[in-house]
């Protein structure tokens, strides 16, 4: 396929490149014959960006097979996170669900593959350069939405509702928010804004699920294979491109405002399918966890109807899982999985 010429400059650099590694990761994944998730758009998006045209995306391009640090242990985590989060945001759509924001969308093609009820729409939520190169490819394969996709281009750093309502999103109904590999980028300052402004924009029954770095990872885990391979073979230095501030303590400041919240390790779901990474010496996914929260408080505040939520009791069980204790252990508590 040829390249994109004139719309790469939103995926050829910085963050935005990791978009085309995950992209990588998911073409090799659906490749699989155990595919977690099948996505077949992936390796369209990686071949149309000159700056990946040479990557992989079959398992029989990897030559370490999955021993190689990145396209095997770092694409099988990415295969899983999309598994584990395609689930629910498909659980919340079943359950009632009828808007998904994807915050940070990059090459998601989750309009396109899942399989949606009726009267879904998706926004996508992302740069204009990310979104033009990601239209350009769809349109070239003549991809069709399963739902009623909605681009929209904006920087999560600054004010973005504002397009948001005029795309047609409605903050009296309830909506599943996904930011999927987005929070790792963003200052403290910003991550506490997206956290507040999903909250202030969030009906009963609403769902936000998100990615974190529960602590600072040891300088045996920053000279880790997976790091230094991404940033020797890929051009991607991961360990700049993550915010170097102190990350806030997201999950109990939305456990403050009312949320059902769990915060899981992805090597419990690597059990629960029985594919993806294992823990291993100077892991550098030892840190990451997955959380999954739920507004299911009567009473919440949303756009157009001003107050905060009483905070709820975080010594109640089942209500909260402190990401600062990491465990490997079975679910303590409950919530969206």
């Amino acid at each position: 396929m040829p390249a994109a010429v004139g719309l790469t400059g939103g995926v050829a650099h910085g963050v935005g490149r990791t978009a085309l590694l995950v992209a990588a990761a998911r073409a090799i994944e659906t490749h699989r014959p155990d595919a977690l998730a099948r996505d077949p758009l992936a390796e369209h998006f990686v071949r149309a960006a000159p700056v990946s045209a040479g990557w992989p995306v079959r398992p029989g391009q990897v030559p370490g097979g999955e021993a190689d640090p990145l396209w095997g242990r770092l694409g099988r985590y990415f295969a899983l996170r999309t598994r584990v989060l395609d689930d629910h945001l498909l659980r919340s759509a079943h359950l009632g669900v009828r808007q998904v924001v994807l915050l940070g969308a990059g090459l998601d093609s989750r309009a396109y593959r899942l399989d949606w009820p009726p009267g879904c729409a998706v926004y996508e939520v992302d740069t204009a350069e990310v979104l033009a190169f990601k239209q350009s490819v769809l349109d070239r394969v003549r991809a069709v939405p399963l739902a009623d996709r909605r681009p929209l281009a904006a920087d999560l750093r600054q004010e973005w509702t504002g397009a948001l309502r005029d795309a047609g999103f409605d903050p009296g109904a309830p909506t599943a928010w996904l930011a999927e590999g987005l929070l790792l980028y963003l200052p403290a300052a910003a991550e506490r804004r997206l956290v507040a402004t999903v909250d202030r924009f969030s009906a009963a029954g609403s769902t936000l699920a998100y990615e974190i770095k529960t602590i600072a990872e040891s300088p045996e885990v920053r000279s880790s294979p997976v790091y230094a391979d991404a940033r020797r073979r890929l051009g991607i230095d991961l360990l700049a491109l993550f915010d170097g501030e102190p990350r806030p303590d997201s999950a109990g400041e939305l456990a403050d405002r009312g949320w059902t919240v769990t915060v899981r390790t992805p090597y419990e779901f690597t059990r629960r399918h029985g594919r993806g990474p294992l823990p291993e010496p100077h892991d550098a996914l030892a840190a990451n966890r997955w959380v999954f929260a739920a507004a299911s408080r009567a009473g919440e505040s949303c756009a157009g109807a001003p107050g905060r939520r009483e905070p709820s009791d975080r010594s109640s069980p089942g209500s909260f899982v402190n990401p600062r204790r990491p465990s490997d252990g079975p679910p303590r508590s409950s919530g969206p999985r």
